[in-house]
């Protein structure tokens, strides 16, 4: 199937999504996880039937003793086993008539009996799409034929990118919300490229979708001369919504990967005892959550985090006990965790960069332990949420045995993008390579050319240069911006970064405006 196809296929596919929506009174967010169900049950269909026809060659071809084929036969090739009335064939040969709900929802249950890992994991929602049996039919009839037109000799990988296609277009339609379980995949391609995660155990504790592990793996098969994916990677993931782990364990199985992903809230629990014992973290968090909400709601007890040793540097604590803002938490989870070799890429708020108070003094601490290696500037429209730029950081505990280790690379990667949509960007292959290669070149690994500056691009800092800087890690301090001269084009993209960078200052200067005049009603 070449490229064109699969577009018209994702587009085709995704217009059964709109037409649910138009036709039922559920909420995006609401018919999401029964349709990446229905997605999920057609790929398993297609695996299994191409089993079972390996499966019954072989029973011909055999010499031995005619055995029947069982549920394990099929485990034992990594494929789920799906009984007779869980097949796509035997749903879409039901007639209308049928509760056709009902049925689905029986096969998701037969499927988990029979698939345990699965326990929990596929949605068994299908009568509520609609209040009227009847209607409900036939809309899950469409669906149905809808993703018939998958066709039955499609690999693994194109399942995967539909179902990772489902995920962005959830994910922008949600907006600011979606960007809670779903990072667009350039970015994750480049945190990937940069953390180099050929062999070792990978930890999200902020997992969403999975979208981390899967990238991981894809880098794997790029590398790894048709290896077993999973016996070069280890994959331990946490997050607190159901929906998202349910969502991420799908998304592993469609892409043929396995994982152990826990339902915590990782601010508390360290469910995979994570200090010291990872090769690599991925991860994108929330960014700037408060200990206290705006309804004065604790979301972050400090009380119940106190003296936990993942959150080694310190807490970032107002004057009267309250977590400030848990970006600092999030990397302390993710520096701790790593071996004495580990990496980390993780997205990150641009206020993180220059935050102050507690927050300076854990960042303090981290760069002069020597762990800070990498920092981007990411410009606007990458997300979801369309005017938020954000920053990508990478940790390297390798580097403090190199001549690396007192210093840190700054890129200005704002002005790379291209755009898909006026309200939204993404990196091309090329453009990851190309910001990649900096990196590549700056660790002198094998086969790159001699690492120097460019102006406007990228600059090495020392240490002593940053903590001349206060210990910024903006890279905006460190790299020097070129004036060019700008098409129409340019004029405009530009603009629409500058405009996410001044709201992004805006709200952090009504943030300490308010911290002022609390501060001062104290002191008074």
């Amino acid at each position: 199937m070449t490229t064109d196809n699969r577009k018209q296929l994702h587009e085709k596919l995704w217009a059964a999504a709109e037409q649910l929506r138009a036709n039922s009174s559920l909420k995006l967010n609401e018919i999401s996880e029964p349709i990446l169900g229905l997605i999920f049950l057609k790929f398993a269909d297609v695996r299994f039937m191409q089993a079972k026809e390996a499966l019954e060659a072989e029973r011909k071809i055999s010499k031995g003793r005619q055995v029947s084929i069982s549920s394990d036969h099929y485990k034992a090739k990594g494929v789920i086993y799906l009984p007779e009335t869980a097949t796509y064939t035997y749903l879409m040969n039901l007639s209308e008539s049928e509760n056709i709900g009902k049925a689905i929802n029986n096969a998701m249950k037969e499927i988990e009996e029979y698939n345990t890992d699965l326990a929990g994991v596929l949605p068994q929602d299908y009568t509520g799409l609609h209040k009227k049996p009847g209607e409900n039919s036939k809309i899950l009839i469409t669906l149905l034929k809808n993703f018939n037109q998958i066709p039955d000799d499609i690999k693994g990988d194109a399942f995967g990118e539909i179902y990772e296609y489902f995920l962005g277009e959830f994910a922008r339609s949600e907006g600011a919300k979606g960007g809670e379980f779903f990072t667009p995949q350039s970015i994750v391609k480049l945190l990937v490229e940069i953390i180099e995660p050929y062999h070792g155990k990978i930890l999200d504790p902020a997992c969403g979708s999975g979208g981390m592990f899967v990238q991981s793996a894809n880098f794997v098969k790029a590398h790894s001369n048709n290896k077993s994916i999973m016996n070069e990677i280890a994959i331990y993931g946490q997050e607190k919504g159901s929906s998202n782990i349910r969502t991420a364990k799908m998304n592993l199985a469609i892409h043929g990967l396995s994982g152990k992903i826990s339902e915590v809230n990782s601010f508390y629990t360290d469910d995979h005892n994570s200090i010291g014992q990872f090769d690599f973290v991925l991860a994108n968090p929330p960014f700037n959550v408060k200990g206290v909400d705006k309804n004065k709601q604790v979301v972050i007890d400090a009380e119940k985090i106190k003296g936990d040793p993942r959150y080694y540097l310190g807490l970032p604590v107002t004057g009267k006990g309250v977590i400030s803002n848990a970006n600092y938490l999030w990397m302390q989870m993710f520096a701790s965790a790593l071996n004495k070799n580990g990496r980390a890429g993780f997205v990150m708020a641009n206020s993180a960069s220059d935050a102050g108070n507690k927050e300076k003094e854990i960042r303090k601490k981290m760069i002069n332990e020597g762990m800070v290696d990498v920092i981007i500037s990411v410009g606007t429209n990458m997300f979801m949420n369309a005017a938020l730029s954000c920053t990508l950081w990478f940790f390297d505990n390798g580097k403090k045995n190199t001549k690396r280790k007192d210093q840190i690379l700054f890129i200005n990667a704002q002005d790379i993008f291209t755009p898909i949509d006026r309200a939204h960007s993404e990196w091309s292959d090329e453009q990851i390579k190309e910001i990649a290669s900096i990196v590549q070149r700056y660790r002198e690994e094998k086969g790159r050319k001699k690492y120097e500056d460019i102006k406007g691009r990228s600059k090495v800092a020392t240490l002593k240069e940053v903590e001349e800087n206060d210990y910024s890690l903006n890279p905006g301090r460190y790299v020097e911006i070129i004036e060019k001269v700008m098409s129409d084009v340019d004029f405009d993209a530009r603009m629409k970064e500058l405009m996410g960078e001044f709201t992004d200052l805006t709200i952090e200067s009504h943030k300490l405006e308010k911290k002022i005049q609390e501060d001062w009603k104290n002191i008074l």
